[in-house]
């Protein structure tokens, strides 16, 4: 590294007081030593003071960085006495950066790198922007969103208005469909046959577009309401995690992703950054993700926002027309028949190149905030799949043991399927972890509140006691709340009061669970359901039945009754013969069948439903 260069970062940022060389004095082994974490709740801006209204030194600091840049600041009292003491070290700095305008920081220059190979034989690739408002730390973007004089922003495509909380953005466009979105380039990982397969030629002409957006939406909110306003790029690093620490098996795990976008977009950064916290400046050798080996996965991602691409036309960015296009081309909607054909129909799409070296460049040509956010969760994915022995961003799941009301009694022996373990076996096996008394059972060492029992024990809530049969005689033990009782094929057993004051229950809870793993799926492909409780949609409560004989012969009724002549429908009569406590017919299907619908039913089936009594209904649902 050219040490030069570095100084005039610092005092381009104003973060740091020391030269390098005292920073690498202190620091001998950059690339073992890991940098200074920093404090994740500073990262996504917690406990600053007030972030929705930025005080006169972040101004003042932000008039500098667009100094820096060539770009007009704000006017605030005092600026000329500052102005006039800052103008030697801006004149110099600005022929520092004239120097180094080839300069890009080491992520930057990881991912220009594979942007250069990865589009070799395409129309010369253009460098990622140099120089740019760089958003080192957290409430930079959200003071930048909103001009200082005025509580509101509005342009074409975003408003935003300064609240109590924050800042408040609305977008143009609130995306609820993924349907043709999603675009990637060839040549790299495999296309899956859902996405859009876009040409390397035509990817490489929308990275083009993508550096090269129109003068009115580089233009940066802060400035917004003076004749004279800043134009100009803005970039953000985020170091997103890809695998948590596991104390004593690994440490902490992220990739890098880098953002850049227009000015007017500066919001879709404060979103960012508010959910995957801000990674600092890139340009500090202590932010290089390379030189933290023991941290970082190797992976680099980069997102740029785009919007006025919707606006291009097939042929201008590249695509060939009809006559010269693939089979694939044609289904996907990569060719044009007439000139004046807009890609993707003109509705917004994210684009992305990626292969095995684990860089990924995703442009994406909207403003819809959640692009944002479910992009760099797409990369965090990416990475796991490449580093390995990580799950999936979208894995989830949950490990289910399956319990059940056993009433007030329940023998093990009788009401279970005996699979032929004794609790002999079980002292042989497990014997040192509890300890066993000679009446025949055992208490577990660790935790004295789970006792071990014979496969013949019973229980009875009534007398308040666990029996089995000894050869010193029957023996017992009192049945306590708060305690189970684990059977020697592993079922266990407990009290327990349900909620809503009904009187306690034996509850039984199989020993195997069933794993429910969704290891990649869409968005809305139900991942977070299996992993919810479903105790909030389960109703409690007494069923009380007058005459047993006569409204069980009611129940009996309804359940052997033919419900195929329910719909209004004559065409759909005969078409559903399921008998109630058929395997076929669910319990949700039950309570469907029971419950009148008066669009859907006959009027006679609907009267005839409502005669029927609603606890008799409920008793039904339970004998299902």
């Amino acid at each position: 590294m050219n040490h030069s260069r570095v100084p005039f970062r610092e005092v381009l940022h104003g973060l740091a007081t020391r030269t390098y060389a005292a920073r690498v004095k202190s620091q001998p082994d950059t690339a073992t030593t890991p940098p200074p974490r920093m404090d994740l709740k500073r990262t996504i801006g917690l406990g600053a003071r007030d972030s929705a209204f930025p005080d006169e030194k972040l101004i003042h600091f932000i008039n500098l960085k667009l100094s820096l840049l060539g770009c007009p600041g704000v006017a605030r009292a005092g600026d000329g006495e500052f102005n006039e003491l800052s103008a030697a070290l801006l004149q110099h700095n600005r022929e520092t950066e004239r120097l180094l305008s080839d300069y890009l920081c080491p992520a930057d220059q990881r991912i220009q790198d594979f942007l250069t190979d990865y589009l070799e034989g395409c129309p010369p690739v253009l460098k990622l922007p140099a120089k740019t408002f760089v958003l080192d730390r957290h409430g930079l973007a959200r003071a930048l969103s909103l001009p200082p004089d005025r509580d509101e922003f509005e342009s074409d495509i975003v408003k935003s208005y300064r609240i109590r909380q924050g800042v408040l953005h609305n977008p143009h466009s609130d995306r609820r469909t993924t349907k043709g979105v999603f675009h990637i380039a060839e040549g790299g990982l495999p296309v899956p046959d859902d996405k859009l397969e876009v040409p390397r030629k035509a990817f490489a002409t929308l990275l083009r577009l993508a550096l090269n957006p129109p003068r009115e939406l580089l233009r940066l909110p802060f400035t917004s309401t003076q004749e004279e306003q800043a134009e100009c790029f803005v970039s953000l690093l985020l170091r997103p995690v890809v695998c948590p620490a596991v104390p004593g098996y690994t440490g902490k795990k992220s990739m890098e992703t880098r953002f850049f976008a227009p000015g007017t977009l500066v919001g879709n950064l404060d979103f960012v950054e508010s959910i995957f916290g801000n990674g600092g400046d890139p340009f500090l050798p202590e932010r290089d993700a390379a030189l933290d080996v023991d941290h970082w996965t190797g992976h680099t991602g980069c997102v740029i926002l785009a919007p006025h691409l919707v606006k291009l036309t097939k042929k201008a960015a590249g695509l060939p027309h009809w006559d010269k296009a693939t089979r694939r081309q044609r289904r996907d909607g990569m060719c044009w028949r007439k000139p004046g054909e807009l890609y993707n129909d003109g509705s917004a799409f994210k684009v992305t190149c990626r292969d095995h070296r684990g860089v990924m460049v995703t442009l994406i040509a909207d403003n819809y905030f959640g692009y944002c956010k479910k992009e760099v969760k797409t990369q965090i994915s990416y990475s796991a799949n490449l580093f390995g022995h990580c799950e999936e961003e979208h894995a989830g799941g949950a490990l289910v043991h399956p319990s059940y009301d056993l009433g007030e009694e329940f023998s093990g022996h009788l009401h279970v399927r005996r699979l032929d373990h004794s609790f002999e076996e079980a002292v042989k096996l497990y014997g040192s972890i509890m300890d066993v008394n000679p009446a025949g059972y055992g208490v577990d060492k660790r935790f004295p509140d789970i006792i071990y029992v014979s496969e013949d024990v019973h229980f009875d809530l009534h007398r308040q006691t666990v029996s089995w049969p000894h050869k010193k005689g029957r023996q017992s033990l009192h049945l306590m709340p708060g305690h189970t009782y684990v059977r020697p094929s592993g079922y266990k057993v407990r009290m327990e009061k349900p909620r809503g004051g009904r009187a306690w229950r034996l509850i039984g809870t199989v020993a195997e669970g069933v794993l429910c793993h969704k290891p990649c799926t869409v968005s809305g492909g139900g991942k977070s359901e299996i992993s919810k409780p479903i105790t909030d949609a389960v109703i409690q409560g007494p069923v009380f039945v007058a005459d047993f004989k006569r409204d069980f012969d009611r129940v009996a009724e309804l359940i052997r009754r033919d419900y195929a002549d329910r719909f209004k429908d004559e065409t759909r009569r005969r078409t559903d013969s399921r008998r109630i406590l058929s395997k076929e017919r669910s319990l949700g299907s039950v309570i469907k069948l029971l419950t009148p619908a008066s669009r859907e039913y006959s009027a006679d089936y609907n009267d005839w439903l409502l005669s029927v009594p609603q606890y008799i209904k409920e008793l039904v649902f339970v004998v299902k």
